[in-house]
């Protein structure tokens, strides 16, 4: 059940054409965020039109019916507001931020840009050539280097194996049909949240959403979201680069759960406990006690299908055999031993810290919520999340890591890194 808290404070509702609508009052700030959320992330892609939601969220602002890509910006840039898109494995999402007053002619502006747009070839072939730009220079940056061949042994075939952006000879091969089918497809109503925090009348918000979006009609079209994706299998390998640069990039990958998974909780904690900041264990040991570490962490995203979990460390050339090695066992001691009490404490005490200090804005309020709502979680995984984390057991923590952080991918990228010197 939702809190008594949250109740107040979260207005949900569903228009008659679907679309689901969440606002949150906020009288003490003088702004409006919204946040408009779309079931289309590159999961939603072919493999061979890799990149084209990123190329849409880059497009869609850049004109639609009667207004060009300048008019839009001016009309924006007079009302002293803010206007972002971005593409996410997940979702496509709209950002929107404004003075109160102006919520209902950015709305309509908005409106236009969603329901309209043109795709124009001029604008679609500058955005491709940009991201190839973008794409050849992440060739270039070691970090980047690495994850992308680790996603793409971790998952194969699966979306989440390539880049947001798509890779040279897709995006080359996008064209302006392609932006209208897969808007067409999946940009309407009855897939779409919208999700409203500021100095707004959640009533009042309604009325202007259902004059914007209320003549929005689903369309005659099954809306098919339920992606049939291959399956991702587990088979742990090393893969290398060597790279002529002043560190070496280790990186361990593990799949993990998603976020529907009852073992999500207990595998974000293992992360923030790893690597979550300057007291977190592998910066400790790596970089504080053992020096072994330019920089050190974890990370394990919060996706729809089961999410990585890596843990990476940036080394010298001569120290990479021996770093490998050292955060390899700083792994392997959570499946023996867990996580002490007070080391569990922290963990629980620093993830539910940061959580609650990502909802202090009205963009984070917005964007939270919108996001629980989008995944299919519902709003009342806010108090959810915060329940299970604390339920979170030594034992737990155990079994877990037996379950997920066994036989780890290997990426390296680096000087001199071959199979025979590092991988033995």
């Amino acid at each position: 059940m939702i809190s008594s808290q949250l109740e107040s404070t979260i207005y949900r509702t569903t228009l008659s054409n679907k679309i689901v609508l969440l606002v949150r009052a906020n009288p003490n700030c003088n702004i409006v965020a919204t946040k408009i959320f779309v079931r289309a992330g590159s999961s939603y892609e072919s493999r061979d039109k890799a990149g084209l939601t990123h190329l849409l969220s880059e497009v869609i602002t850049k004109g639609c019916e009667g207004l060009s890509s300048l008019n839009i910006a001016e009309q924006v840039e007079s009302l002293g507001a803010s206007l972002r898109t971005h593409a996410h494995s997940d979702y496509f999402l709209l950002s929107l931020k404004n003075i109160a007053r102006d919520f209902p002619e950015i709305l309509y502006l908005v409106g236009k840009i969603l329901r309209s747009p043109t795709f124009a070839k001029s604008e679609v072939e500058l955005e491709k050539r940009l991201i190839l730009e973008n794409i050849r220079s992440q060739k270039e940056q070691p970090f980047n280097v690495a994850l992308d061949q680790l996603r793409k042994v971790m998952y194969c075939h699966h979306p989440y194996g390539l880049s947001i952006l798509g890779e040279d000879i897709s995006v080359k091969n996008l064209k302006n049909t392609d932006l209208f089918y897969f808007h067409q497809q999946y940009f309407r109503p009855d897939n779409i949240v919208i999700s409203i925090s500021g100095q707004i009348d959640p009533h009042h918000a309604k009325t202007v959403i259902e004059e914007v979006f209320g003549d929005w009609q689903i369309p005659n079209t099954e809306l098919s979201t339920a992606l049939n994706l291959s399956k991702i299998s587990v088979f742990p390998r090393q893969v290398i680069t060597p790279q002529d640069t002043h560190q070496s990039i280790i990186m361990l990958g593990y799949l993990g759960a998603a976020v529907y998974s009852p073992d999500y909780a207990a595998l974000k904690l293992l992360s923030t406990y790893l690597g979550n900041g300057i007291s977190s264990r592998l910066f400790l040991e790596l970089r504080e006690k053992q020096g072994l570490a330019y920089e050190v962490s974890a990370f394990y995203p919060t996706r729809m299908f089961p999410a990585s979990f890596i843990v990476y460390m940036g080394t010298s050339p001569e120290n990479t055999e021996k770093a490998l090695s050292r955060m390899q066992k700083e792994v392997e001691l959570l499946s023996r031993n867990g996580l002490s009490i007070a080391s569990l404490q922290i963990s629980k005490n620093k993830i539910l810290g940061q959580y609650a200090l990502g909802k202090q804005t009205n963009a984070q309020i917005a964007q939270v919520y919108g996001w629980y709502e989008i995944m299919g979680l519902g709003i009342d995984f806010d108090q959810l999340f915060q329940e299970v984390i604390l339920r979170v057991s030594i034992e737990d923590t155990i079994t877990i890591a037996r379950k997920y952080l066994q036989n780890a991918y290997i990426s390296l990228v680096g000087q001199k890194i071959t199979s025979e010197n590092i991988l033995k």
